[in-house]
């Protein structure tokens, strides 16, 4: 019985030692090599992109400090992981600058190491700027065109990285497609129009970005954009009549004057531009002088829906044609009381579909005719 007891207890022993040790699960990690830092970019890098992975890592180490300044010794802003294993730059940095980073770090043998870097951003040959349309916070109408510029002052980019620096998300989603109108002017649109009620984030992420031909971005633009009520004005030039649609209901049907046949409006889908509530109509800005029947006119409730002059606005002088007869320059003539009206129910983005005016289609650069293009041909991109 002791013997049995002595062997049991050498036994018991033995899968103790077996269960822990070196190689049991108890056993602390060893570090697998000597602390070391790893700087990105590496030290002396140039041309490096302001907008880069730009840090530092600690390998069997963690950092306790981090300090980057540019050369006029200023701090820059960066974030530590929550493991201390790594530190990235937290801002966008500049163009041609010089950037040093200093990084502390202590190795799991309890070594401390001190190192630094540094690093200078490229300088580019051109800055480009990029205007939009829509800005931040607008509520637009069911028609409205996402549309970007870039600045005159610099090379044209290339197409296609361009496009890549625009980032468009809509809720709910929405298929849609870039059309280049000239080397600078790009416009996104669905293939309908827009449904009421849609919200719209736009990125324009150009800063740091080779948009070719030697340009980078000035800075990064975004926007909040919304798609308000559904209003659509159909116009015919033979009943002279326009309806007025709001959410797919008719409102009001307005007795109205189109161009006359010597200037007759464009057909075709015309978008709400901007708005006056009085504005000096000059025949002279598209070349038909005082003397060759042109005019200068001072109007209310004036509401462009072309850059080439057709407005919506009150003609108080052809109230007894308006319904009747086209005596118009190619504007949309109305009453005071009802060009009253439509200016105050009109919006930026809101659609005028013109039929039956006796004119050309309006042209698809001609403000916002952007729906006058084909989808097929739309999303060809016109690159």
């Amino acid at each position: 019985m002791v013997l049995g007891l002595v062997v049991a207890l050498a036994t018991g022993c033995g899968a103790a030692t077996g269960g822990g040790g070196a190689n049991g699960d108890s056993a602390a990690e060893e570090p697998s090599g000597p602390p070391a830092l790893e700087f990105t970019p590496e030290g002396g890098a140039t041309d490096v992109s302001p907008v880069d992975d730009i840090g530092v890592k600690a390998l069997n180490a963690e950092l306790t400090e981090v300090t980057m300044t540019n050369s006029s010794g200023e701090e820059v802003a960066g974030d530590l992981a929550e493991d201390a294993a790594s530190w990235a730059v937290g801002e966008p940095l500049g163009y041609g600058k010089t950037y040093r980073i200093v990084a502390k770090a202590t190795g799991g043998d309890g070594r401390t190491l001190t190192e630094s870097s540094e690093f200078t951003t490229l300088t580019p040959e051109s800055l480009t700027y990029v205007s939009m349309n829509p800005l931040d916070g607008q509520t637009v109408g069911v028609g409205q065109p996402l549309a970007f510029y870039f600045s005159e002052d610099a090379p044209a980019p290339n197409k296609e990285r361009a496009e890549k620096a625009i980032e468009i998300n809509t809720e709910p989603a929405v298929e849609g497609a870039f059309y280049w109108f000239d080397d600078r002017e790009v416009h996104w649109r669905p293939e309908n129009y827009w449904k009421s009620g849609t919200k719209i984030s736009i990125d324009v992420n150009v800063y740091g970005k080779n948009l070719g031909n030697g340009v980078y971005g000035e800075e990064d633009r975004s926007a909040t954009v919304r798609i308000g009520d559904r209003v659509i004005l159909r116009a015919d030039g033979q009943s002279h009549r326009m309806k007025v649609e709001v959410n797919g209901e008719v409102e009001r049907t307005l007795p109205v004057s189109l161009g006359r046949p010597s200037f007759p409006s464009h057909n075709g889908t015309h978008v709400v531009m901007r708005k006056h509530d009085s504005y000096l109509m000059d025949s002279t800005t598209y070349g038909l002088g005082l003397d060759e029947g042109g005019y200068r006119t001072r109007v209310k409730w004036a509401v462009r829906i072309s850059n080439g002059g057709e407005f919506l606005h009150a003609a108080p002088w052809s109230v007894a044609d308006q319904g009747e007869r086209n005596v118009s320059h190619g504007c949309i003539n109305m009453s005071l009381a009802d060009a009253k009206w439509v200016y105050d129910l009109v919006k930026k983005g809101d659609v005028v579909e013109v039929t039956n005016s006796g004119g050309d289609q309006l042209a698809s650069w001609d403000g916002f005719g952007d729906w006058q293009i084909p989808w097929s041909e739309w999303t060809a991109g016109n690159r």
